[in-house]
């Protein structure tokens, strides 16, 4: 792959974290920025928003099949049909050049961005948003494996200063606090955003198709609704070469895939005693403010 500007990579071909206005980023995502920020947002569009390793990938398939149904959304990859609207990869179109060549009605497309930093346009328009939050522990977890694999990501290094980084926010797209309790402040005053829990897809994924159905007003039969419940289970994903990455150049799925384990819970098999009430500590410091309440096991 080539990259335009070496200075800001590591010895290793890694980008390195800079601050960008008071977020930790990396090239990346802050290359494209004034055609992010300037992005015409349209009232049918979809954002579907998260923190990354969240269930990005999840939500945006179910809302691919529900709109499109299963032939349309075998054609290309799921990074194709939703674009990336902040990504600025090489050999890639950018995120926003993708977004404005949809030809689909609603447009679908996904951001990891904090909410201060997401295109007015959205908000203007008044378009739909889903935001979707998974409990911090098995988040941390699940970008740890994930900037292990992926070369356009910062080095991981061990998981104790991994662990250190996550819970200081020092990791692309910045703290995890300030982006799940920022998007909820959000819903209370915009009415158009549905807030949900990584946790409940897992607990019952029917239901909470149901509620996305709702949320956007779609009369999807209860056959159809299963059948795309069934879709969406996490193995039958990762098999799918549609939603589970496997054509990305630069992740390494010798090192871990791009969907992993999609369990709750998986924390407990990498904290230890201390870590775990250390980032206790530091988690009831951070949340203090916020009404939003997590589920860290099933």
């Amino acid at each position: 792959m080539e990259f335009p500007d070496m200075a800001s990579m590591t010895p290793e071909g890694r980008p390195m974290m800079f601050d960008f206005e008071g977020i930790s980023m990396t090239h990346f995502f802050t290359d494209n920025w004034e055609n992010v920020r300037n992005f015409q947002a349209r009232p049918d569009d979809i954002l579907i928003a998260t923190y990354p390793k969240a269930g990005t990938t999840w939500v945006s398939y179910i809302l691919d099949l529900l709109y499109f149904g299963k032939d349309n959304a075998q054609t290309k990859p799921i990074y194709e049909r939703v674009p990336f609207l902040e990504s600025c990869f090489q050999k890639f179109p950018s995120g926003t050049e993708m977004a404005d060549n949809l030809t689909t009605s609603p447009r679908l497309i996904k951001t990891h961005l904090p909410l201060q930093l997401v295109p007015k346009s959205f908000w203007e328009q008044n378009s739909r948003v889903v935001y979707v939050a998974r409990n911090a522990k098995d988040n941390a977890v699940s970008y740890f494996h994930f900037d292990r694999m992926n070369m356009v990501q910062p080095e991981s290094g061990d998981w104790n200063s991994y662990l250190q980084r996550f819970m200081g926010g020092k990791i692309p797209f910045g703290p995890w606090y300030d982006h799940v309790s920022g998007w909820w402040e959000k819903k209370q005053t915009y009415s158009n955003l549905l807030y949900l829990f990584y946790e409940d897809l897992v607990e019952d994924t029917g239901r909470e198709v149901e509620r996305l159905c709702s949320f956007f007003g779609l009369s999807t039969s209860p056959e159809e609704r299963e059948k795309i419940t069934k879709g969406v289970h996490f193995d039958a994903m990762k098999q799918n070469k549609v939603t589970n990455h496997a054509t990305i150049p630069f992740m390494d799925f010798k090192i871990s895939p791009f969907m992993r384990k999609g369990k709750v819970g998986d924390w407990k098999n990498h904290f230890t005693v201390a870590q775990n009430e250390q980032f206790d500590e530091v988690y009831k410091q951070k949340m203090k403010n916020t009404t939003v309440k997590f589920r860290t096991e099933l």
